[in-house]
């Protein structure tokens, strides 16, 4: 089993459930977001879910911590085994998310999108670098009690100094030969790994292959390998 979430961004469920059945048993999981959930909701998740992977619930919930606690309740039954919110959104806020969670699932800060660089911080008021951001919120999710946080691989590596037991979870992963497309701060998948990810989300370079279950098989050697 590989550490790969594989990213569904979709709304056609009858393809997300295709491709969750390719992968089974070689990814770790799947990833639904917000393109998919707004299009299919409860039903879609518990169709992904009946082909015995688990399930990465990426919603990014940000909200005031009452608001978010009841959307966490009412996810529950959902038993995801990953479930996103903002870090931005406060300690009160993660602390009231985790606490709603079921206990098997893991509840992770987002800290700087992947698709974010300096100019897009300063543009919307944060000073000072994505590397420092992210090790700020890192923080605060952390005092806040959750599992870990979803960075960048750029970051990766000094949350995992900073928090040695931390779920980390490093989005915008693309193979060395993928195009970066939208995403502005990537690594490849072993980067990622030997700096300290914990889960690896993957979408295009599998969803997009000919054939996702060797497209993800490709990317795991590619884990094992040591670069020159």
């Amino acid at each position: 089993m590989t550490p790969i979430f594989v990213a569904l961004d979709t709304q056609d469920v009858h393809r997300a459930a295709a491709i969750a059945r390719d992968v089974s048993g070689v990814a770790a999981g799947v990833k639904l977001g917000l393109e998919f959930f707004c299009a299919n909701g409860d039903e879609g998740v518990i169709r992904i879910a009946e082909h015995g992977t688990q399930v990465f619930l990426d919603l990014k919930l940000h909200d005031i911590p009452n608001t978010v606690e009841k959307a966490v309740h009412a996810l529950a039954h959902l038993q995801p085994a990953i479930l996103t919110v903002h870090a931005a959104g406060g300690r009160a806020m993660m602390a009231a998310a985790k606490a709603a969670a079921p206990p098997q699932t893991k509840v992770v800060g987002v800290t700087v999108l992947t698709s974010l660089d300096q100019a897009d911080l300063s543009s919307i008021g944060v000073e000072g670098s994505p590397e420092s951001q992210v090790e700020r919120l890192a923080a605060l999710a952390r005092e806040a009690g959750l599992d870990g946080i979803v960075c960048s691989g750029a970051e990766v590596a000094a949350v995992r100094a900073s928090w040695p037991d931390g779920f980390l979870v490093v989005p915008g992963v693309r193979p060395a030969s993928f195009d970066a497309g939208d995403q502005k701060r990537i690594v490849t998948p072993h980067e990622a790994l030997s700096d300290g990810a914990s889960a690896l989300v993957v979408g295009r370079p599998i969803t997009q292959a000919v054939n996702p279950r060797r497209a993800i098989m490709d990317i795991a050697a590619s884990l094992e390998q040591t670069p020159a």
